[in-house]
């Protein structure tokens, strides 16, 4: 899942991005609101993070911006402003959910979690194929009973390539959805990744390479 949180308070910003990190998460993150619409048109993302009170540009435009251009992306509005008054406001402008400051770091999460799994046509918190078991919401991994111990990254790839339904997954869109915008080694990255996520899995092999596709998982 791809998440861009834009948030003009640096440290703030820089908590959120790197505890969803934590949690197998692509980040970018943008100081403003013009560097917000930016990346939006630069890349895809689930989940916009978005703080309403932005420099340069309100929040409350960026989000119009989303919804005029009808991005798929799904936007969780953060405000230190909290009255019902202004979660109407929010939500009418057409933000999915409303969180005011401070908020507990578990709440932000699965409230991003569960628009990531709207922003995309619907599939179950639980991924299953070929012996794998994925649980999103709990971020725990199986294959064939045997719990698997994957970095956050082996576990962002299991996930886009069982989300893909034995689909092809080329190596530019594993760079889209489970890397951050400024890694500068992203493509050696997806080899390695996928080496020691093979190595996880054991035998007999689960993820194809496709020559000159991609890769996938197989049936």
């Amino acid at each position: 899942m791809r998440v861009l949180v834009v948030e003009d308070e640096e440290f703030l910003a820089e908590m959120i991005a790197e505890g969803l990190r934590r949690d197998a998460l692509a980040v970018d993150v943008a100081p403003d609101g013009p560097e917000a619409l930016r990346k939006l048109a630069l890349g895809a993302y689930d989940v916009l993070v978005l703080d309403r009170d932005l420099p340069g540009l309100h929040g409350d435009e960026v989000c119009r911006h989303v919804v005029e251009e009808r991005l798929l992306t799904r936007v969780l509005m953060l405000t230190a402003a909290g009255t019902v008054r202004d979660r109407v406001e929010g939500l009418g402008l057409g933000a999915d959910d409303y969180l005011a400051k401070p908020f507990a770091y578990d709440e932000l999460l699965a409230r991003v979690l569960a628009l990531g799994r709207r922003a995309r046509p619907a599939l179950p918190p639980v991924l299953e194929r070929a012996g794998l078991v994925l649980d999103t919401a709990r971020r725990q991994a199986s294959r064939d009973g045997r719990h698997l111990h994957l970095s956050r990254k082996e576990f962002a790839v299991l996930e886009a390539l069982l989300r893909a339904e034995g689909a092809v997954v080329s190596g530019e869109d594993l760079i889209e959805q489970v890397w951050e915008e400024h890694t500068s080694y992203r493509t050696n990255a997806v080899r390695v990744t996928l080496s020691k996520l093979r190595a996880k899995l054991g035998e007999p092999p689960v993820v194809e390479t496709v020559p000159g596709a991609g890769y996938r998982i197989g049936a």
